[in-house]
């Protein structure tokens, strides 16, 4: 053979080789490391032992992982543990957290990627004119639960799978909410501000401060994370509440004395205590604005850790202010990152954190093992679980076709480049 056959030869070779649908560009979108670096060491050495979830669902299973659990893996250079198992597979892995904004990286990988990974605590917001700009798009993982973040509707109409980690970070969040309610209910916030500056003045500490002993709470959606916080309120003796469009069984709603009502609005108008657990979508996003509010009981307490913007931003505002509501609390916001400007950040009677009630160290290892499960599957080209399902062929599927309806929540997430670190 000539030099020059040679040389075309193995130039074809090589242009298949990255041609190959066995090659995948994937994108992957986390949130940035500490401020101070990575740990050098963490507060506990390893993770408790967990088999399955309390449905009997298994846990994520992947082949291998290559992480140590307990360690963080959500950001930029824990990369979800994945560069290894990917690159030595022959994929091209690209992780950043810059996502907002006309030019961000995030926008210039996604062009020419096969798979993109994004976060609910820090969302790239895979809008219709994104998922246009990207031909080759397969897949959008979501490392967690909830994929509001996509515009579902774009991705049924251009044939992209939308998948997430089912159940992966529920319990976690679930633990979150009753964090928030005792510290709304107690005035826990205030208490603590005091003792930090340096006060110990007792009525100043009380005056806001009540028993959660039986008061109404009341969870709008009782899927996984909503029945795990009425479970985890019951024995607080507090009375329990639920709507949700699909009713419990007759033995749980029995086991937990529980209320169903068949609106929101009869709900809100009893209890003392309303948490919020339904998925975004078109029909959720507003929900709770001032005509919702204004139906619920006076100096009720509200508990959101399901999507920023199922809560009108400025009615809960002015509900707090006026003392239609006793207090505000959750960690979810829109867009995400929240602005600097965002009202909740500044309002009164507010137990407000980052996004981070699914995203401990213990649920960073349990959707990072998902995420490679789920990827383990999409390349090896066999069936992903039906759970971990939302959109599949063009249609909603598995979760998504449980918990979501067509459309899309993700106009106004361009707010986003407000935030400045």
């Amino acid at each position: 053979m000539t030099i020059k056959g040679f040389l075309i030869q193995n130039s074809l070779l090589l242009t298949l080789l990255i041609e190959s649908p066995n090659n995948m560009k994937i994108l992957c979108i986390l949130y940035d490391d500490p401020k101070t670096g990575m740990p050098d060491s963490y507060p506990l050495n390893d993770l408790p032992d967990l088999e399955k979830y309390p449905d009997g669902m298994s846990l994520p299973s992947p082949k291998s992982i290559d992480f140590i659990p307990g360690q963080l893996l959500g950001c930029v250079s824990g990369e979800l543990g994945l560069r290894k198992f990917l690159e030595d597979a022959g994929h091209t892995f690209v992780v950043t957290s810059d996502k907002d904004g006309a030019g961000c990286q995030a926008d210039r990988e996604l062009v020419d990627a096969d798979v993109v990974i994004s976060q609910p605590f820090f969302p790239y917001y895979l809008t219709r004119e994104r998922i246009e700009s990207a031909p080759n798009l397969k897949m959008a993982i979501t490392a967690g639960i909830g994929s509001d973040h996509v515009d579902l509707q774009a991705a049924m109409d251009h044939k992209v799978d939308v998948v997430e980690v089912t159940y992966c970070n529920s319990r976690s969040v679930a633990e979150h909410v009753v964090m928030m309610i005792l510290s709304l209910v107690r005035d826990y916030h205030n208490q603590h501000r005091i003792v930090n500056e340096g006060g110990w003045n007792i009525a100043d500490a009380v005056h806001r401060s009540y028993d959660v002993e039986g008061m109404h709470v009341g969870t709008i959606a009782a899927g996984r994370i909503g029945l795990d916080v009425l479970r985890k309120m019951k024995p607080f003796d507090v009375h329990l509440h639920y709507f949700d469009r699909h009713r419990l069984p007759t033995e749980v709603e029995e086991e937990l004395n529980l209320t169903h009502h068949e609106s929101v609005e009869s709900l809100v108008s009893v209890c003392h205590v309303v948490t919020i657990n339904c998925p975004l979508h078109p029909e959720t996003e507003h929900l709770f604005d001032d005509a919702m509010i204004g139906k619920m009981r006076k100096g009720a307490y509200i508990v959101n850790t399901a999507r920023g913007k199922i809560c009108d931003r400025e009615a809960i505002a002015r509900a707090v202010e006026s003392g239609q509501l006793s207090g505000y609390a959750g960690d979810v916001w829109f867009p995400q990152p929240a602005p600097n400007d965002h009202v909740w950040r500044t309002m009164p009677h507010h137990g407000m954190t980052p996004h981070t009630s699914g995203t401990s160290l213990s649920a960073q290892a349990r959707y990072a093992s998902g995420v490679r499960e789920i990827l383990e599957c999409f390349l090896d080209g066999t069936p992903i679980r039906d759970p971990y399902l939302i959109v599949q062929n063009g249609q909603l599927a598995g979760m998504g076709a449980h918990s979501y309806s067509k459309g899309s929540s993700t106009s106004g997430s361009e707010e986003a480049v407000n935030y400045k670190k």
